[in-house]
C-alpha cells in the first residue's frame, strides 16, 4: 500500500467524468488499498478516485474510523429531506463552506468482490455519499456551496 498525491482544486482531472470499472484487477485493488491508506493519512472521511489521478468510478467512505464503505460504480437511486452542513474536501485543503444535501440516501453500487450491495445512509453518512459521487462525475462541492468559502485549520477538514 502507498499513500498517494491528492489532487487539488484546479487540477483538471477533478473536472473530468470517471469510467466505470468493468472488473476487479490486481491494479484495482491496490488503487483502493491505496485510497483508504490515503483518505486516513489526511483525516478524511472519503475519498474519490479521481483525487488520486485514477479516473474510475470508485469511493471510498469512513464517517465511523471503524468499517470503511468500498463503492465501485455506485449511483444514488433515492434521497430525501434536507441538511445544511459545512462541507470541506481534501481536494479543496484549508476551505469549508455551506452546502445543503439530502439528509437520507440510498446508493446501489459494486463491493471490493465486484458484488451488488446497497448502502443507506443520513446525516454525515448521507453527505460524504453525496459529496464522493459529485467527485466522479467532475463536480466539486464548491459549485454548491451558499456564500463564501471559509479558511478552516487543518484538523477540522473532511472530505
Amino acid at each position: 500500500m502507498a499513500i498517494r498525491n491528492i489532487r487539488e482544486y484546479g487540477d483538471e482531472v477533478l473536472t473530468k467524468k470517471c469510467k466505470e470499472v468493468k472488473e476487479m484487477t490486481p491494479r484495482i485493488k491496490e488503487l483502493i488499498e491505496d485510497m483508504l491508506e490515503t483518505m486516513y493519512e489526511a483525516n478524511g472521511v472519503g475519498l474519490a478516485a479521481p483525487q488520486v489521478g485514477v479516473l474510475k468510478r470508485i469511493v471510498v467512505i469512513d464517517v465511523t474510523g471503524e468499517d470503511p464503505y468500498i463503492l465501485i460504480n455506485p449511483r444514488i437511486v433515492e434521497s430525501s429531506g434536507e441538511q445544511v452542513g459545512q462541507e470541506g474536501c481534501l481536494s479543496v485543503p484549508g476551505k469549508s463552506g455551506q452546502v445543503t444535501r439530502p439528509d437520507y440516501v440510498k446508493a446501489v453500487a459494486l463491493d471490493v468482490n465486484m458484488k451488488p450491495i446497497e448502502v443507506e445512509g443520513t446525516e454525515l453518512l448521507a453527505r460524504a455519499i453525496c459529496h464522493e459521487l459529485d467527485h466522479l462525475d467532475g463536480h466539486l462541492y464548491v459549485e454548491k456551496v451558499e456564500g463564501p468559502l471559509q479558511d478552516v485549520k487543518a484538523e477540522d477538514e473532511e472530505d
